[in-house]
């Protein structure tokens, strides 16, 4: 609700919309940190007119957020919404788009899983059935297994510390933006929210992995990170995931690392690459990964693959690399190859299925 004893700048929304970002696609200009940082914090306050809060959002999507203003964004996020819970462990944060999948399996559970095993702590958070799609997310796929979801920040990081796969809860440890749910739905298309939510890092996590449509999006999400005055990150990985998830997709996935010294790194220290799955004896197509009910079936493909089911090898090529990913992405292996050598050792040796016992009955 609004607070009537706050005090805010010269900039609302509707001055905002008229004298800076709402004059359209080409000709809007930027806000400036405080310009952003006084329009987020109105917008957690319930302050604008809902009419005037839709326009705003609606034309920095058609404008494009630059990373100073997502930056800005995030740090209000951080300052006056997120409840953080920093476990012992390191782990690698996976921030996928909360609204979720509707065609393929939703593999970062069991990749979180098998990682874990290997050494990796791994932690996940996502909302429930958040605008636009309002589809299925990480935590429809730990309901399915019946791991107690609705938890406290400080109870999923002592998960991570105790099992090494942990999830935190959008209504729990990011109040502010889950309670924006209603405009956000009555919004119908996705916004500058579905891009700053995945950033929350409510473990406060050095090691980031997130996905995206297009590259030069990646590398503005790098930006954002860099912008943004409360990251703790110092390491990130973002591909070109299945429907915009954190799932490496067949065939060819586009990466984005930061910081890298690669030869091929532009000036920021960011290098982009291809993952080709052939490359590592994966003769996987996007449709050999399409499920028929995302949260069901995922959660049996999960079981399936920590126990070191043969019926499932599509799914477990898939699992294995995308363990490997978040091995990587946290520097505990080299490569993508001895990362997959170290997926299939803990499938193999049962590792893996005891963390997901471990989970289930946490």
């Amino acid at each position: 609700m609004a607070q009537a004893t706050r005090e805010y700048g010269e900039w609302p929304l509707k001055r905002l919309m008229t004298d800076v970002v709402g004059s359209g696609h080409k000709s809007a200009d930027d806000m400036n940190r405080a310009q952003a940082r006084e329009a987020f914090r109105r917008i957690l306050d319930d302050e604008p007119d809902h009419t005037t809060l839709g326009a705003f959002l609606l034309a920095n999507r058609w404008k494009r957020n630059t990373p100073e203003e997502l930056g800005a964004f995030v740090d209000v996020m951080a300052e006056e919404s997120v409840e953080t819970a920093t476990p012992s462990a390191d782990p690698v944060d996976c921030g996928a788009a909360y609204d979720g999948k509707h065609t393929s399996a939703i593999l970062g559970v069991a990749a979180g899983i098998v990682a874990a095993a290997a050494g990796t702590p791994v932690v996940a958070h996502s909302g429930d059935r958040v605008p636009t799609q309002k589809l299925d997310a990480y935590k429809h796929v730990l309901d399915e297994l019946d791991v107690e979801t609705d938890r406290t920040p400080g109870e999923s990081a002592d998960m991570i510390d105790d099992v090494g796969f942990g999830f935190y809860y959008q209504p729990r440890f990011n109040p502010g933006i889950d309670g924006l749910w209603e405009r956000r739905d009555t919004m119908g298309v996705r916004t500058f929210l579905n891009t700053i939510e995945t950033l929350a890092n409510p473990a406060n996590a050095d090691v980031h992995i997130g996905s995206f449509y297009h590259l030069p999006f990646a590398k503005r999400m790098i930006r954002t990170l860099t912008a943004a005055d409360t990251s703790t990150v110092d390491r990130a990985l973002f591909f070109q995931g299945m429907e915009g998830y954190d799932d490496v997709r067949p065939g060819s996935t586009v990466v984005a690392e930061w910081p890298s010294e690669d030869s091929d790194a532009d000036e920021e220290g960011i290098v982009d690459y291809e993952i080709r799955t052939s490359e590592y004896g994966m003769d996987l197509e996007s449709e050999d990964l399409a499920v028929e009910d995302v949260a069901a079936d995922s959660a049996a493909i999960t079981e399936a693959v920590v126990a070191g089911d043969d019926e499932y090898e599509a799914f477990a090529d898939a699992v294995q690399l995308n363990a490997a990913l978040r091995m990587y992405a946290r520097e505990d292996v080299s490569s993508l190859d001895d990362g997959i050598d170290e997926a299939r050792t803990v499938i193999a040796d049962g590792s893996a299925a005891a963390v997901l016992d471990d989970l289930v009955s946490y």
